[in-house]
């Protein structure tokens, strides 16, 4: 239903309307196995998180609010004793109280990754649009009931399911989550044009391998930007991985709510146990968007002048001075960031917090006053789509990889050709030259926009010379 129509029946916002910061902390809870396992009963699709009872409050109306006239979806229930179980229907929700006929809906439960289905027994009373309610399929299942964060569990009536397997009679919700189902749009072509083959990759490693920088700076240094779980150390981590010939995690990576980064790293690739790569990956602490929490804008500028040594100890609440350091320390090219890469999770872009995203703006205004140039890595590509998931050959012919770096690159400022898909090893056990040859490109598009950086401020150097 568009605005317009929205508008004419009395509704003031659009259900999917609501402020950023209320989506903070949307993160999905179904695990990467479950969200495909669900997908793959549904076709070639994804799931985008709608409502949160966590965030968004385990009620009827903030429901309906958040999920009215969108479909199809697929809402899931979880308790304290570790059951996930849930519904799908085809069908939008609203608040008229009468029942709606669904074929497709049916229930289900999962059995650690497994899942076990249930499907609805009279389509004429698949779901039941009740405005105090939840998710609400038929008489037997009810996530968030009469306003309650508790499950109303009546098996036999349209849907035949044992309540013991489905929720282990625990009736007590610890979440609530409703996702939208969209379809994941394969292109006719790709859009962008890569060979895919091993003598591609040996190619790129060359390039790489027999770089030179430009000037008299040895290596050139790349900043990695991004917020708390975007792939930073990761992507690291992948490329030395690509030229070690092996899986390996030299930079600290990991789940958790706040930075495990917590020092500024500069880290040389090499090639196997050979000598240093003309490139250094510069990692920094995951951005926050709590005031004093996550890497402080100060400590980026401090970094971007060269100011800031391998192992410096990050303190948010007390940043590196740069005019302080400015007397200790002489500004060489060499030390100085040479390009800027924004590390961009493509899962999250759609809900990023307005604080993050105020952050961001910040930090590209700063980085384009002193000229450094800039592109945006999109990690997570095979989490966001499963076309990619399923063929990481597929990244450019995914039509939803697409509205995402489209998204990335309008958030960031950047042009489309600034924006490079990846995906970073964090669960494989072995090299996959696919995966490779999207890291190579990256590191190429580094070194290509290094080079303009350090030659725009030799030619500067020269001509203030001669004046």
């Amino acid at each position: 239903m568009d605005s317009e129509v929205r508008k004419r029946q009395g509704f003031s916002q659009h259900p999917l309307e609501t402020s950023t910061d209320q989506l903070s902390t949307m993160n999905f809870m179904l695990t990467r196995n479950q969200q495909k396992t669900i997908c793959s009963q549904l076709g070639n699709v994804k799931l985008q998180l709608r409502y949160k009872g966590s965030i968004h409050g385990f009620t009827g109306a903030a429901f309906h609010q958040r999920c009215d006239y969108i479909c199809p979806t697929v809402s899931v229930g979880y308790n304290a004793s570790g059951y996930v179980f849930g519904g799908y229907t085809n069908q939008p929700f609203c608040q008229s109280g009468q029942y709606v006929h669904d074929d497709q809906a049916f229930l289900f439960t999962f059995n650690g990754e497994k899942l076990k289905k249930y499907p609805v027994t009279n389509p004429r009373y698949a779901v039941n649009m009740m405005g105090n309610s939840g998710p609400y399929f038929g008489e037997a299942l009810v996530l968030v009931d009469e306003n309650e964060a508790v499950v109303h569990s009546d098996p036999g009536n349209y849907y035949n399911f044992n309540a013991a397997d489905m929720h282990g009679n625990d009736l007590k919700l610890t979440e609530c989550e409703v996702y939208e189902v969209e379809e994941s749009t394969i292109l006719e072509k790709p859009w962008r044009t890569i060979v895919w083959e091993s003598e591609k990759k040996k190619k790129l490693k060359g390039r790489i391998r027999s770089y030179i920088p430009l000037g008299s700076v040895p290596q050139v240094k790349v900043l990695l930007i991004g917020a708390v779980g975007a792939g930073k150390s990761s992507f690291f981590n992948s490329v030395n991985s690509v030229f070690r010939g092996h899986i390996i995690n030299q930079a600290i990576t990991g789940s958790s709510t706040t930075s495990l980064t917590t020092q500024f790293r500069t880290y040389s690739l090499k090639e196997g146990r050979g000598e240093h790569l003309p490139i250094i990956l510069c990692d920094t602490m995951g951005l926050e968007e709590s005031p004093g929490a996550g890497l402080h804008i100060n400590d980026i500028h401090s970094i971007l002048k060269g100011h800031v040594r391998d192992g410096y100890q990050f303190n948010p609440s007390a940043p590196l001075q740069s005019e302080a350091s400015d007397s200790q320390w002489f500004q060489l090219l060499d030390d100085k960031i040479h390009c800027v890469a924004y590390v961009m999770d493509a899962c999250e872009i759609s809900i990023m917090p307005t604080k993050l995203q105020k952050k961001l703006d910040a930090i590209r205004r700063m980085v384009n006053l002193m000229g450094i140039p800039q592109l945006v890595l999109l990690t997570k590509i095979d989490e966001a789509c499963p076309l990619v998931m399923e063929d990481v050959r597929n990244v450019y012919k995914s039509g939803y990889i697409k509205e995402m770096m489209q998204e990335a690159g309008a958030r960031l400022g950047v042009p489309l050709s600034s924006v490079v898909p990846v995906k970073n090893y964090t669960e494989d056990l072995q090299l996959d030259t696919n995966t490779d040859i999207l890291l190579l490109i990256a590191i190429i598009h580094m070194l290509h926009y290094a080079d303009n950086y350090v030659d725009d401020v030799t030619n500067k150097f020269f001509t203030d010379l001669c004046m």
